[in-house]
């Protein structure tokens, strides 16, 4: 009897130790003892949240262009998965997730950081970049640079600036051909003092509405106009509650790859290049498919029933000049020479 009871210890002791030898890869996905033996790497899983929808620039390029390229040259040791339409939430609810390392990366307007590093309400002064070739050269140069390293102490990494293109403005008043036609209109914009203080500047009511309320608000008539680029207008099916949109280009609306820092600076060296190269890729191709759809999408509007009112020169210096105030309002918060850097781009 007792020889069969040291014969049951010592089994179980051994399977005891078998279990303790287990191990585990940063993402708590579990490799068996067979591949760890066989001296098989750590794999990592990236969560990659954004609110808009499979149609628009954003997604296309992160599916056919970030995770494509991740996974394949990481041989499988990366793993993207992809959240479009807010499924995680919001913009901000996304890069708070990120700060908290709940998920690892989103790509948010950069209009939202401002939120988070005041800084970055540079990007939404009224009228500040001429063209997307000088919003890219301010971008990808100094300010660029000087703003992404404001997040390394949030706990967030810039991987590269995206675009949603330039902002305008759609309604149901009727054609805004100047300031004027905005007087009293009640317009959702975005949660972002700038946006806000620009709208008030040309005569408007704006109102802060998360953009996955804003179809249901502009459905019921909780405002009268909004403005977006025309992709979102478009992917959003504004045409269907929104009859009116002027391209006043009043706001380039950027976007930025955000990364949790920690977790980035725990990946392999070899990794974390692979995520760089993948970014500055995605970067290159959302931007060409952006302009492309702008170009596509405003035909579609167009077909949609949208009336589309495009500026003269002199009808957009009206409002160029109506919204030059806020720039004296943001002044001290931002300092002149990060202004003054912004617009050096346009030369």
């Amino acid at each position: 009897m007792k020889k069969w009871f040291v014969v049951f210890i010592g089994i179980v002791l051994l399977a005891v130790f078998a279990a303790g030898c287990g191990g585990k890869t940063a993402t708590n996905e579990s490799n068996s003892t067979d591949e760890q033996n066989t001296g098989a790497k750590d794999t990592y899983t990236i969560k990659l949240a954004y609110v808009v929808p499979e149609t628009q620039s954003t997604h296309i390029a992160a599916k056919e262009v970030f995770k494509k390229y991740v996974e394949e040259k990481s041989n499988g040791r990366i793993k993207v998965e992809l959240h479009p339409n807010g499924e995680l939430g919001g913009d901000r609810q996304a890069i708070e997730a990120v700060q908290l390392g709940t998920i690892q990366m989103t790509i948010p307007a950069a209009a939202v950081l401002s939120g988070f590093e005041p800084k970055f309400q540079v990007f939404d002064l009224p009228y500040l970049f001429k063209s997307k070739e000088a919003a890219y050269k301010a971008l990808d140069g100094e300010l660029g640079k000087k703003l992404s390293d404001l997040l390394i102490p949030l706990g967030l990494r810039n991987l590269a600036y995206g675009e949603n293109g330039f902002r305008n403005i759609t309604n149901n008043k009727g054609p805004i051909n100047s300031p004027a036609d905005l007087k009293g209109v009640k317009i959702r914009t975005m949660e972002n003092p700038v946006h806000m203080a620009t709208f008030k500047a040309l005569g408007a009511n704006p109102t802060p509405i998360s953009f996955g309320e804003l179809y249901t608000a502009l459905q019921q008539g909780t405002v009268d106009a909004e403005e977006n680029p025309i992709p979102l207008v478009y992917t959003s099916k504004f045409y269907e509650v929104q009859k009116y949109y002027t391209l006043d280009g009043h706001v380039y609306a950027a976007t930025a790859v955000l990364i949790n820092n920690d977790f980035f600076n725990s990946l392999p060296e070899d990794l974390q290049q692979i995520i760089v190269e993948g970014a500055e890729k995605y970067k290159d191709e959302q931007r060409k498919l952006s302009s492309q759809q702008d170009t596509e999408m405003l035909r579609a509007l167009k077909d949609k029933g949208m009336q589309i009112n495009e500026l003269t020169p002199e009808q957009k210096q009206e409002f160029i000049d109506a919204t030059l105030p806020v720039y004296d309002q943001f002044k001290d918060v931002l300092g002149e020479d990060l202004i003054n850097l912004a617009k050096q781009a346009n030369n």
